[in-house]
């Protein structure tokens, strides 16, 4: 296997669950349904949030370097997202940290469970969040902030290509490409069956109306 395989075989694995994660459910799930302009800048702000500090705790002690520089500069762009989302919400705005796919992350201990699934994984769900981000304020005729989270998206596809080329260097064997693609597979779910919980508190069936 190689790193355009193993995005390959991730994409169409858990198509079902990128695919409803594309939906506009998404931002249902993500603001409990209060679908207004500060709540759903709240969100991302929190999302950015969680990602710095999840690189951040990645470089502290990773002991590969290739990976620690990686994980430095995501942790960079990161702390980016979240200082220009920050900026439309008040000064007295406090990030949330956590949620159940950082915490899965953040229990990885070695660089390639940790490029497949914060570098691949991650970024897969974080694109489909975007894009619904981009659409809520498209239709909010605020053309400024979509703008914003066109960059946003655009910078974080940008992480899987360079997670899929660090992937390429540091999987040495089968069982390395195999803890890759189960890694990167497994963050997608959380992420899913976290977004699925959400809706079903709501009472909002997560699977699409046929």
């Amino acid at each position: 296997m190689n790193a355009a395989e193993l995005r390959e075989a991730v994409e169409n694995d858990k198509r079902t669950e990128l695919d409803r994660l594309g939906s506009s459910k998404l931002l249902v799930a993500l603001t409990d349904a209060e679908l207004d302009e500060s709540t759903v800048l709240t969100a991302a702000g929190n999302s950015e949030h969680a990602a710095e500090r999840t690189f951040s705790q990645w470089a502290d002690d990773e002991e590969n370097d290739r990976a620690r520089t990686a994980f430095e500069a995501v942790a960079a762009q990161e702390r980016d997202h979240y200082d220009r989302v920050a900026e439309r919400l008040p000064d007295e705005f406090e990030p949330v940290d956590g949620g159940p796919m950082h915490a899965y992350l953040r229990g990885r201990e070695d660089a390639v469970s940790r490029v497949a699934g914060g570098m691949v994984g991650r970024p897969l769900v974080s694109v489909r969040t975007h894009t619904q981000v981009i659409n809520f304020f498209t239709n909010e005729a605020d053309r400024t902030t979509a703008d914003l989270f066109r960059d946003l998206k655009e910078e974080t596809r940008a992480v899987i290509d360079d997670g899929t080329d660090l992937l390429d260097e540091l999987c040495e064997d089968a069982d390395d490409w195999e803890r890759a693609s189960a890694t990167a597979g497994y963050v997608i779910q959380v992420a899913y069956d976290d977004y699925a919980d959400s809706l079903t508190e709501l009472g909002v069936d997560p699977k699409p109306l046929c």
